[in-house]
């Protein structure tokens, strides 16, 4: 499928594409013109990357915008051998396999919670330093200020639920469900609502509705050195704006101004918004747009 239509480029709609990379088929969604300087944006633990569809399609205005989904998420494989692959060295092998196959050199990237985990261990690896040039760290820090980065309160509230998603007999069921566990997101209208639900439910063989994600990438948090990303975040060279939920328990006050201390970067704080803010507002995308077009 191309991008282009009569030969005008449709920045309106994405395109679905599928590419496999070490071994495992990996689905993004693709917007903008591909001549462009490209964002990546990549989403957290438990979703997908059609939780950028509003950012997106405002960025593919003046970007090539490609979102693709972590193995064992949305339309991407399962991994057969989740102890292995369910981890950010993993995660960051793939990301770099997929900019090589698309023949993509530099990127500016959007990480929202564990996509922007992934994209400090990539960005702090000598070699891969110059990958990416602008680096919006959505609501994720580089580790914990003091204790471990197990013991940060959102950081135990996501495992307390992630390797056991839950079925619904119902699509409004499953709604009600994610307005509990994201209520702090951003989300806020019934209609985004509906599309946050239906852009991340799955059909099960016994007819129920459920998040659509493996339950044993919870398998992530036996990687402990993961959650632990002081040594990569010191080396990164990229430029850095840091977005932080007002009152979010994954990435506390603390810990932004820990950072601080061994890097250079804009911190945008956003009120009224827990783990994480869902760039899906005006003033939400403004700021990734201006970060975006430093030069």
């Amino acid at each position: 499928m191309d991008s282009k239509t009569n030969g005008v480029i449709n920045i309106l709609n994405p395109i679905s594409r599928f590419e496999t990379i070490n071994g495992m088929e990996l689905h993004f969604t693709e917007w903008g013109d591909r001549k462009n300087p490209t964002v990546v944006c990549w989403h957290g633990l438990t979703r997908n990357g059609r939780d950028f569809d509003i950012l997106a399609r405002h960025l593919a205005k003046n970007y090539h915008v490609i979102c693709p989904d972590t193995i064992g998420r949305g339309f991407s494989q399962w991994s057969a051998n989740p102890e292995q692959d369910y981890c950010f060295e993993n995660y960051v092998n793939i990301a770099i396999g997929l900019l090589d196959r698309l023949e993509i050199e530099q990127v500016r990237w959007v990480g929202t919670s564990m996509g922007g985990a992934i994209a400090m261990r990539l960005a702090g690896t000598p070699e891969h330093q110059k990958r990416i040039s602008h680096l919006v760290l959505n609501d994720i820090g580089a580790g914990a200020s003091e204790n471990q980065p197990q013991d940060i309160e959102g950081i135990k509230r996501i495992i307390s639920y992630v390797g056991a998603p839950p079925a619904f007999k119902t699509f409004t069921e499953l709604k009600n469900y994610y307005k509990l566990i994201y209520n702090s997101f951003g989300v806020s209208s019934e209609e985004e609502w509906n599309d946050f639900t239906q852009n991340s439910c799955r059909r099960r063989d016994e007819g129920g509705i459920s998040p659509d994600y493996d339950p044993k990438i919870a398998l992530q948090f036996q990687h402990s050195e993961d959650l632990n990303l002081w040594n990569y975040w010191e080396a990164i060279q990229s430029k850095i704006l840091l977005i932080r939920g007002e009152i979010s328990d994954v990435l506390p006050l603390d810990v932004a101004l820990k950072m601080k201390e061994t890097q250079s970067f804009q911190m945008e704080t956003i009120p009224k918004v827990g783990h994480a803010p869902a760039l899906n507002t005006k003033e939400q995308i403004s700021i990734v747009e201006k970060f975006l077009m430093e030069v």
